[in-house]
């Protein structure tokens, strides 16, 4: 029997809830204790390693306090060579694996994770699952053996380290089977993850919210002319689809995934996630819940429950400290200047942080600053009894737009934006431009539909300006308008996608980034898209 499976055989309800999901029942003051205990563990454990000794100098702080006053904020840049290397002679643990994230220009970042991370992602990892599924508080409504449909990279990416070390803690089906995830392509996987849902069922959904859109609006059309074939002739298929086809009969609608699946859950994470939450619900019959994770902090930082309000941190997978973003814009040109930074019980409603993670179980990130941008929505939940700071993710520090000094447009706004318009669109890649000394916005949009560039210019212009309020202060003081928007010939991104697997480019780095993407990509962009309106 699997470490954590033993204790669904041996708990009840209420007992699993809080071993996975207690900590919202902490106060903040609790809270802080749980984080400064290991901290303090931390230091303790990493302070003799070459990594600790070159990060502390050689110091070993005796408290919180001295720790986050003498050792410097750090970035990946501070530990390469070592970890691009893997080089487990400087760490303070040897690493039970390495994992990267996504990266950036093709580069990756790779970290070591030790197996006492690992064992206490796989518990948090069951408490996101939980609270994804809970529709109140204290219901757990998954058990060994539930079905997961994992949309997600395969190792040595987190989450796939992850989930895969995952499953030798909890039993679970996982599809597609993560061996496989290295051997296809991640369309392919999509597609067999799916195929295999469709016979068995599925209990708990990890995903991309804008990947479940896509899936639902492909399904709907096609299943409005449906063709059979012999997989689907199984008993299983034909009886979910029969249920499938008497639901969207009785709504007089094409058969939707809800109409097929009944999940107990959806996790999502990104950027996208508040801006297609109400799609997937519409698609696939409930809220996702959204969670915050990054590969230096572990695939979780944060979650969200039973309320799907703002997400909450967990107390123990990193510790935390945010540094105040009005510190940032004061100081953004001093490149050597040392924020300071507020622990969680010090945050304040309504502002927002950059945050900051020293690792734990003696990995080696000390004072990491994420570059992520978070934003305190609440102190407590009342209604919820949840009396800890809630979040929301804004979006990546040095990831935004800056038009005519007024206004910041990040990744989600433009995105938001977009959507809102309701243009039938594939993607975009945004960047800024100038003309005689004026800033513009620039959006490489592939539309799914024939409007006049003007009209697509105009409409995303009036969203833009309901979405940030900064932005419509452009118009009133500059009398300017300024959406320029290119339109892409059909099949553009894909096409660029396709060239960049046979250049053998990682999952990771196959499509354009949304924001400020380099002029080689561009340029790459205009040109499918000319030699496609030629054909």
């Amino acid at each position: 029997m699997l470490s954590e499976d033993k204790y669904f055989k041996t708990l009840t309800q209420d007992e699993l809830w809080q071993r996975y999901c207690g900590f919202l029942d902490l106060s903040i003051d609790e809270f802080m204790d749980i984080q400064k205990e290991l901290l303090m563990d931390e230091i303790e454990q990493v302070a003799d390693s070459v990594l600790g000794k070159k990060i502390m100098d050689n110091q070993k702080p005796k408290s919180v306090e001295e720790f986050r006053h003498t050792v410097p904020l750090t970035t990946y840049e501070d530990y390469e060579p070592y970890l691009s290397e893997q080089r487990e002679d400087v760490l303070a643990i040897k690493p039970y694996l390495w994992c990267h994230s996504s990266g950036k220009g093709g580069r990756f970042k790779w970290v070591p994770y030790s197996r006492d991370f690992l064992e206490n992602i796989a518990k948090r990892s069951l408490s996101v699952v939980i609270l994804a599924s809970a529709k109140r508080k204290g219901e757990v409504n998954i058990s060994p053996g539930s079905r997961f449909l994992l949309t997600l990279p395969p190792p040595p990416y987190t989450s796939g380290c992850v989930y895969q070390f995952f499953r030798q803690q909890f039993s679970y089906k996982c599809m597609p089977p993560l061996e496989a995830a290295k051997e296809t392509d991640f369309q392919k996987r999509i597609e067999q993850g799916f195929r295999m849902a469709l016979k068995d069922g599925v209990d708990i959904i990890a995903s991309m919210g804008s990947v479940l859109v896509r899936v639902g609006k492909e399904f709907s059309e096609q299943t409005q002319r449906l063709k059979f074939s012999r997989f689907m002739l199984h008993p299983k298929i034909m009886a979910r689809l029969m249920r499938a086809w008497l639901r969207s009969s009785r709504d007089k609608r094409a058969i939707l995934p809800k109409d097929i699946w009944s999940p107990r859950g959806i996790i999502t994470a990104g950027v996208d996630t508040a801006i297609y939450k109400d799609e997937v619900a519409h698609y696939w019959g409930s809220q996702p819940c959204e969670g915050y994770g990054c590969t230096e902090g572990g695939v979780t930082l944060a979650v969200q429950y039973w309320n799907r309000k703002g997400m909450v941190f967990l107390p123990d997978v990193s510790f935390l400290e945010f540094i105040p973003y009005e510190e940032q814009l004061k100081h953004q040109d001093e490149k050597d200047y040392q924020y300071s930074t507020v622990l969680l019980d010090e945050v304040e409603e309504g502002k927002s942080y950059d945050v900051v993670i020293t690792q734990l179980y003696g990995m080696p990130l000390l004072r990491y600053r994420m570059k992520d941008l978070i934003k305190v929505i609440a102190l407590r939940d009342d209604e919820a009894g949840v009396n800890l700071p809630h979040i929301t993710f804004q979006r990546k520090v040095d990831e935004v737009i800056n038009i005519a000094n007024l206004a910041q447009l990040d990744e989600k706004t433009i995105w938001r934006a977009v959507v809102n318009t309701g243009l039938k669109f594939a993607d975009w890649s945004a960047c800024k431009e100038y003309d005689a000394n004026q800033s513009f916005l620039r959006l490489y949009l592939e539309l799914e539909e024939v409007r006049d560039v003007t009209e697509v210019e105009t409409i995303i212009d009036e969203q833009i300006k309901i979405v940030d309020t900064d932005y419509k202060d452009i118009d009133s003081y500059l009398g300017l308008k300024p959406v320029r928007v290119t339109l892409l010939a059909p099949g553009t991104f894909k096409r660029y996608v396709n060239e960049r697997v046979k250049d053998g480019a990682d999952l990771a780095h196959l499509k354009p980034a949304h924001i400020n993407p380099s002029e080689a990509v561009i340029q790459r962009l205009f040109q499918l898209s000319q030699s496609a309106g030629e054909k």
